[in-house]
């Protein structure tokens, strides 16, 4: 059987590109989230424990954006131009609040005691800023690019909500790396962020086949309706069963720490999934189709090569850290 390529590569590209941004937000949306929660009343202790559970992890999480992007720009650079451009100022506000993150992620501990709160607040400052600049290019994608007031105020909705679940991303992790006082607190943060993250995958599933009659369709007719409506029942579940389950923690053996961020990476997965069927198979909503933003099939040959080298190496590289580094946070020391 002949391999249509021109068909495929484009697919493959898309398929990848979408499991890239989903591992960054699962994974950089915790520690983006511990970012936000840095002033949620924890002592200057507790704080560099909750540094110490993203230490070893947060630059590699971050290759998973960069790749995210770099194949947009290489696989399919007319959808990278109409974005970028559409999206110009909150790409600026992100790439701006991940250098102050990264920036302040080191200086806190080299400085002198008394200007450690400068570096304590960029770094919350960094991570509120890239999350919602996240956020807000979510809303905007959402609505396929429109401008004007109601766009601009549902991506401000966007955006918020977005943080408040990196935030339950965030308090889910310290959940599992930490114990004593600061996990119990990590618990009542997770609760007060899931209500906001309710509300912002709400507003999205809402929005987003109102944005659309093509997607509308899409997901009211049958019988297609449903064979999709175990994705929205899930999610509800899913969102029931973690804050049924914040009632019972920490739990004295500390059994139940990995499932609620298990839980929220779930819905994550289950969010993207509706997304990625609501937008096929365009990757610029209701302008450029996979196919027509693709680059030359040579090209996309060529890349793939690298990407099948790169790709392991990218994963396997954040699997031995997570397996060297497992375990609770302990007290930060810079010897």
């Amino acid at each position: 059987m002949t391999i249509d390529w021109p068909t495929v590569l484009p697919l493959i590209f898309a398929g990848l590109m979408g499991v890239a941004i989903l591992v960054y937000v699962v994974l950089d949306g915790f520690d983006l989230g511990i970012g936000i929660l840095f002033y949620a009343g924890t002592d200057d202790a507790e704080k560099d424990v909750m540094i110490n559970a993203i230490g070893p992890f947060w630059d590699a999480n971050e290759t998973w954006l960069v790749l995210a992007v770099g194949l947009l720009l290489v696989a399919f650079p007319m959808a990278h131009g109409i974005i970028l451009t559409a999206l110009y100022l909150p790409v600026f506000v992100l790439l701006v609040g991940l250098i102050l993150r990264g920036v302040a992620f080191d200086f806190r501990a080299k400085v002198p005691v008394h200007r450690k709160h400068r570096w304590n607040f960029a770094f919350f400052a960094g991570s509120l800023g890239a999350a919602v600049a996240q956020g807000y290019m979510l809303g905007i994608y959402v609505l396929g690019l429109r401008t004007g007031l109601g766009a601009f105020a549902f991506g401000v909705l966007t955006a918020f909500c977005l943080a408040a679940s990196y935030a339950a991303m965030g308090a889910a992790w310290l959940i599992y790396k930490t114990e004593g006082a600061l996990q119990q607190k990590a618990v009542s943060w997770l609760r007060r962020a899931l209500i906001f993250a309710v509300v912002g995958m709400a507003a999205i599933s809402a929005a987003t086949p109102l944005a659309s009659p093509r997607i509308f369709e899409r997901w009211f007719t049958m019988p297609t309706m449903v064979w999709l409506a175990p994705l929205p029942i899930l999610s509800v579940a899913l969102f029931y069963w973690l804050w049924r389950l914040t009632e019972r923690l920490p739990d004295p053996h500390d059994s139940h720490s990995l499932k609620p961020f298990l839980g929220l990476a779930a819905i994550f997965l289950l969010g993207f999934l509706g997304l990625a069927y609501s937008f096929y198979p365009y990757v610029v909503p209701e302008q450029l189709t996979i196919w027509q933003a693709a680059a030359a099939t040579g090209s996309l040959a060529f890349i793939l090569v690298g990407t099948v080298i790169v790709l392991p190496v990218v994963l396997g590289s954040s699997l031995y850290v997570y397996g060297v580094f497992r375990g609770k946070a302990t007290e930060l020391h810079y010897d």
